[in-house]
């Protein structure tokens, strides 16, 4: 029942869709130095927050098109989706840990509503 409960909560609230759209306004606020921390509590979340995070974080190190023609890179494949969402003037961004922390077996047993938590951090890169 609560999974479904869950559901309805977040269809009626329209919680994905506001995630969609804070997330890219959040990554382009970020200051140099800057760090963005989601903590996510399901798996639709969490897959938003990857798929957006690793998009922000590609695109600051994409081959250049010599390099990719010359043979000295290949082309990565876009998450075409978060790539318009994100938009082409993007700084550089670097992803803090490559995957999700989950919370300490002892955080999860203090804690039960925790077990479900994710972690993902993305940090924009300092001026130089």
């Amino acid at each position: 029942a609560t999974r479904a409960f869950q559901a309805i909560r977040i269809a009626v609230n329209g919680e994905l869709d506001v995630l969609r759209s804070v997330l890219p306004q959040a990554v382009h606020a970020l200051a140099p130095g800057g760090r963005l921390a989601v903590i996510s509590f399901h798996s639709l979340e969490d897959r938003m927050v990857k798929r957006c995070f690793r998009e922000a974080a590609a695109q600051a190190r994409a081959p250049s098109k010599a390099e990719v023609a010359a043979g000295l890179a290949f082309e990565r494949e876009r998450d075409e989706e978060w790539a318009a969402l994100l938009g082409e003037d993007l700084p550089p961004m670097r992803l803090v840990n490559r995957k999700a922390r989950a919370p300490s077996k002892g955080e999860s047993e203090d804690n039960r509503r925790a077990r479900s938590a994710k972690l993902r951090v993305i940090e924009r890169a300092e001026l130089t």
